[in-house]
Formats: C-alpha cells, sequence, structure tokens
C-alpha cells in the first residue's frame, strides 16, 4: 500500500499545483476581462483575441480546477444519506461512487472528447472571428482535464482504502455548506 500512497501523494501534488495555476488564471481573465473593457469603451477598441483569450483561460481554470476542488473535497455532493453515515461509512461511499462513477465517467469523456481535439489539430483549427486565436490547444483542455480529474480519483480512492485499513488518517469531513 504505500507505494500507492506515494503515488497518491504525487498525484495530490500535481493537481496542487495545477490548482494554483488555475487561481491565478482566476485574476488573469478578471484582468484582461476589466482591461479589454476599459479599451473598448476609453478607445472604441475591441480584440477578438483579448475576448477570446478570457474563455481560454475561463475553460482551462473550470476543466482543471475540478480535480484541484475534488482534491480539496470541496466538491458539490449528494447529502441525502452521506450526513446520516458514519466517518467509515462516508469513506465507503465515497470509495464506491468514485469507482463506480467518477473514474468510468472521466474515462468515457476522455475518450469521447478525444477525436474532437484531434480532429482539431489535424486541420490546424483557428477560431473563425477576425483576430481570433487558434482553437485547437483549447480543445486539448477537455481531455486532459478528464484525464486530471481521474487521476484525482484514482488517489481518492488509495486514500480512502487506506483509511479503511487504518494506514492513514483523512480529512474528508464534509460539512453541509450554510444556506
Amino acid at each position: 500500500m504505500r507505494p500507492l500512497l506515494v503515488l497518491s501523494a504525487g498525484i495530490d501534488l500535481l493537481n496542487e499545483k495545477i490548482g494554483n495555476l488555475c487561481n491565478f488564471l482566476v485574476l488573469a481573465a478578471c484582468t484582461v476581462s476589466a482591461g479589454n473593457a476599459m479599451i473598448r469603451y476609453a478607445f472604441g477598441y475591441s480584440s477578438n483575441g483579448w475576448l477570446e483569450l478570457q474563455w481560454y483561460m475561463f475553460a482551462i481554470f473550470v476543466m482543471f480546477g475540478a480535480s484541484y476542488t475534488f482534491k480539496r473535497n470541496e466538491h458539490v455532493r449528494v447529502e441525502i444519506f452521506y450526513l446520516m453515515l458514519s466517518e467509515r461509512g462516508q469513506l465507503w461511499l465515497d470509495l464506491i461512487g468514485t469507482l463506480c462513477f467518477l473514474i468510468p465517467a472521466c474515462l468515457l469523456l476522455t475518450w469521447l472528447s478525444w477525436p474532437f481535439f484531434l480532429q482539431a489539430y489535424a486541420v490546424g483549427e483557428e477560431s473563425s472571428n477576425a483576430g481570433g486565436l487558434l482553437r485547437w490547444p483549447i480543445k486539448l483542455v477537455v481531455p486532459a482535464g478528464f484525464v486530471m480529474l481521474a487521476l484525482q480519483g484514482v488517489s481518492e480512492v488509495i486514500k480512502r482504502i487506506a483509511a479503511l485499513q487504518n494506514l492513514v488518517t483523512i480529512d474528508a469531513r464534509y460539512e453541509r455548506p450554510v444556506q
């Protein structure tokens, strides 16, 4: 189990680094948006490239932010049964849900989105807007984001199994958001 926990720690570290980049991209997207609006209203100039850059940054932090959010245990849950379970029951529910739903769904969505990227890459797809950006690089974000989420799912499975065997203690508590 120790080598798997080392793998889990590596996945966690990678997603932590990606998450920090995503946090920066939120600020960068806001800055680009504000700058673009100021230039448009002050000078009557606008650029499709800057507008698309905002969209690209948003896509990146949504797709890669999902694995970071999952790692931090801040994802959305269906809490109908979860809050009624013991800590051990919650670990089991997390384990089963991740193995049966999250990882298979991520793998399926990766498999379905890969041709979407490959086709765009093969033709060197560019924006149809004047001054727009290349489209194929951002289309790679879709399968890559699902791969990272699936990898974080693997990490969470490893940690849950280790916790169920009392090899590690993890903080998997879920607190219901204030309504």
